[in-house]
């Protein structure tokens, strides 16, 4: 008999699995909705949805494993790397889809509210977030906007013997910055970056990369203290931040 095994739960979304169904439960139904059509459009594989029926959502597991995990070294091969890489660059030649992303505007004013807030709680120091504020600005220049994952975490790319078995987590889907979809995914993980580029391509500024695991890691450190999660873990966010210093 098949466990219900707690994937992920928080105030905002929860999400199961039983046997090789995810049940996925989202607070807020247009997150669900972006997944679905995101998942429908995109070039790249993707789970199999079994059914959808707000504001839950069940689909298939996907073949292989994930790349690696926050926190612990990627024992993903190159070539793994690499495909990945091949696989992002078709999502980012592919038709925008018709709903739109972030901009930059509303990009800049949460970086802003984060630092003020990560500084007056305690939870980082000034000189630290000052450092990295700096450091994430390169990140808000101009763009042009591409179809984006937009949560693209190293545990949403599955492989196996070394192709793209899927792409999971597509909530945060829409007109978004390639710049982004990189340095997520090679957060923590900077030392496979170049194997990322080997398949994506090397048409990219690294230091815009660069800049992007500042800005992710300022902007997300709060959500998930306050969501149950420890970004102070080895590896994790904090010390993506501290390594910039």
């Amino acid at each position: 008999m098949n466990e219900v095994q707690v994937v992920v739960a928080h105030t905002e979304r929860a999400t199961l699995r039983v046997g090789d169904v995810f049940l996925k439960v989202d607070s807020d139904r247009r997150r669900t909705d972006v997944e679905v059509e995101a998942m429908a459009l995109a070039p790249v594989p993707t789970p199999e949805i079994r059914w959808y029926q707000p504001p839950a959502l069940a689909i298939a597991a996907v073949r292989g494993q994930a790349l690696g995990r926050l926190g612990k070294p990627s024992t993903a091969s190159p070539a793994a790397w690499a495909a990945a890489g091949a696989a992002i660059r078709a999502l980012h030649e592919a038709p925008l889809p018709p709903w739109p992303g972030p901009n930059r505007d509303e990009t800049a004013a949460e970086l802003d509210t984060e630092c003020e807030l990560l500084v007056a709680r305690g939870l980082l120091p000034a000189d630290l977030v000052a450092r990295n504020r700096e450091i994430a600005e390169v990140a808000l220049g101009p763009w042009e906007p591409v179809f984006a994952h937009g949560d693209l975490q190293i545990s949403h790319v599955f492989t196996e013997d070394d192709e793209v078995t899927g792409i999971i987590d597509w909530s945060e889907a829409g007109r978004g910055n390639a710049l982004h979809d990189l340095a997520t995914l090679t957060l923590g993980h900077e030392d496979r970056l170049d194997d990322l580029l080997a398949g994506y391509g090397t048409d990219v500024d690294v230091d815009v990369i660069r800049a992007w695991w500042s800005l992710r890691s300022l902007c997300a450190s709060r959500w998930l203290i306050e969501h149950g999660f420890d970004p102070s873990a080895p590896g994790c966010e904090f010390d993506v931040l501290r390594a910039r210093m």
